[in-house]
């Protein structure tokens, strides 16, 4: 296929920012360019930004984050229950008491001991009453679901399938009862000491239901990442209608509930100017184990991303991914265990961003399991850039993906449609290709790990 020139809703703006850089001799011209300008803006930071490291591979990029993601020191906590829904057991679950603890009625009845027919006794044996007087052969009492088993029962009979005469002085079965029907016995599902669950399974509310049965308080887990929120601009409002060339702040709201449903503990979401100075001090100052920033990644005259991380002495792992949209995205270590994840300021590109290198960082500082990953065939054909991936959403349409239009770096009216994203190659690829497939949290065939937080 050939491959068509880069349209506006395919990030021109990224593509001429590549043509200049291929045109920039090594060393020199526009990275000089830019840090005089760096330094011009924040005459604090004296010493010029490392130089820019060619774009990585998209796969290459997602694999440098889940390594960074996967050697960073974990930190584990116990916490009660409902706290622990979407961690990571860090210890297996074993069984503190058989379950049941006693023998329990399966149904409302009759316990009876012995063949039929039966003496009825008085009164009943409840759930969550003291232990019943036993019974001789030939008798029965009425009993509830949960309740303790009398001593000498042989059996329960459903309600529905027992009568009693007019005295209601004698119990009659209407089918054959077999020894030890509906009767729960102690330790039916686990004995104490059993192991119900190993360590690295994922708490679920069902898992909540298990340890609560099996006599937990709370659970020892790995603790979610840290994750502060610094969404940068000038141009940003947080409420109200665009005017005088000031824009809505789109990212600002949606990051923080995204992150979430990546399993993060999101500490905070901060809104700063494009103020170099300030920058540094909310990035060095931030207790998170991920921060994350919008805009300021690429080379315009208020992009303080690369002086900053210089100045903190972090360490590049990936700047800039060969994606469309999201190419300005970088990942950097900030010390030990710290990371940053610079999202481009472009909303669409700032969700790329975040799929490309803050969800496999985040998967493996809170020890998930990676997706399954899949491919679907593509219902229309996808027009590619020359020479990098991209993202297109889309949504599920029988056995294929259908793709959306408004799927420029600018644009969320896509994705707020979208199922998942398709890897589109560089290229392109036709209608009935097969491409690989990036669920959302929230789609139907998405993990739904994410809806617990």
């Amino acid at each position: 296929m050939t491959a068509p020139s880069p349209t506006a809703d395919d990030g021109s703006d990224e593509a001429l920012a590549l043509l200049r850089e291929a045109r920039t001799p090594a060393g020199g011209g526009a990275g000089t360019a830019k840090a005089g300008r760096d330094r011009a803006q924040a005459p604090s930071f004296d010493d010029p930004p490392a130089p820019r490291r060619r774009a990585a591979a998209w796969a290459d990029a997602r694999a440098v984050a889940a390594r960074a993601g996967r050697t960073a020191p974990s930190r584990s906590h116990r916490v009660p229950l409902e706290q622990a829904v979407g961690e990571i057991l860090t210890e297996p679950l074993t069984a503190l008491t058989d379950l049941p603890s006693f023998d329990t009625s399966a149904m409302d009845g009759w316990a009876v001991a012995g063949p039929g027919p039966w003496a009825v006794q008085e009164g009943g044996v409840l759930a969550g009453h003291a232990a019943p007087g036993p019974l001789a052969d030939g008798e029965a009492v009425r009993i509830a679901t949960g309740a303790r088993i009398p001593a000498g029962a042989t059996a329960v009979i459903r309600s529905e399938h027992a009568r009693t005469d007019e005295a209601r002085t004698q119990l009659q079965a209407d089918r054959v009862v077999l020894h030890g029907q509906d009767i729960r016995p102690r330790g039916q599902e686990c004995r104490s000491g059993d192991v119900l669950l190993p360590a690295t399974a994922l708490v679920t509310p069902a898992v909540l239901g298990l340890a609560a049965a099996a006599g937990y308080d709370d659970l020892a887990t790995v603790a979610r990442p840290r994750v502060e929120v610094l969404v940068l601009g000038d141009e940003l409002l947080t409420q109200g209608l665009p005017h005088d060339g000031l824009i809505r702040d789109a990212l600002g709201p949606m990051l923080g509930v995204w992150l979430r449903a990546l399993g993060a503990e999101v500490v905070g979401t901060r809104r700063l100017k494009d103020d170099a100075g300030a920058l540094l001090a909310a990035v060095t100052g931030s207790s998170a184990d991920l921060v994350i920033t919008t805009g300021g990644t690429a080379a315009g005259p208020v992009d303080h991303v690369h002086p900053v991380l210089h100045k903190a002495g972090a360490e590049l792992l990936v700047d800039g991914v060969a994606v469309r949209p999201g190419h300005p995205m970088l990942l950097a270590q900030i010390g030990v265990g710290k990371h940053l994840v610079g999202l481009p300021g472009n909303p669409l590109a700032a969700v790329s961003g975040l799929l490309t290198l803050a969800e496999p960082l985040l998967r493996e500082l809170a020890h998930r399991a990676s997706p399954v990953a899949y491919t679907a065939p593509l219902r229309n054909e996808v027009q590619g850039h020359p020479h990098d991936t991209r993202l297109v959403p889309v949504v599920h349409r029988g056995e294929g993906v259908l793709p959306l239009h408004y799927n420029g770096p600018a644009m969320l009216r896509g994705i707020a449609a979208a199922d998942g994203l398709a890897v589109v190659p560089p290229g392109g690829a036709r209608a009935g290709q097969e491409v690989e497939i990036i669920d959302l949290p929230w789609s139907p065939s998405g993990s739904g790990e994410g809806r617990f937080t």
